[in-house]
């Protein structure tokens, strides 16, 4: 299969639209499991979003791109969604992630 940069652009845009629009429906999932299974949570995709944003030269502030992947403020979403991590959650990211 062959396809062209702009299409392949495209295509992983269109991906990364979905998942983030996924993630914004689950607010039944907790950064913390996301991390224990995937190695990686709504943070990290708000960081690379911002990354991606400051190597192309495009203003970005933290609190945008966690509000672009949230669907709202980081501190608004907390307190609406965010669970008290569990003793076996917090002993798995140790194992899975030390220094988190």
């Amino acid at each position: 299969m062959t396809i062209d940069n702009a299409t392949k652009t495209e295509l992983e845009a269109a991906a990364f639209r979905r998942l983030v629009e996924h993630l914004k429906a689950r607010t039944d999932v907790q950064n913390i499991d996301l991390m224990n299974l995937a190695g990686f949570c709504r943070n990290c995709l708000s960081n690379w979003l911002k990354d991606a944003a400051d190597a192309k030269g495009v203003p970005m502030t933290k609190d945008e791109s966690r509000e672009a992947v949230y669907g709202m403020s980081y501190a608004t979403w907390k307190a609406k969604y965010q669970a008290e991590a569990s003793p076996a959650q917090t002993e798995a990211l140790k194992k899975s992630h030390p220094g988190h």
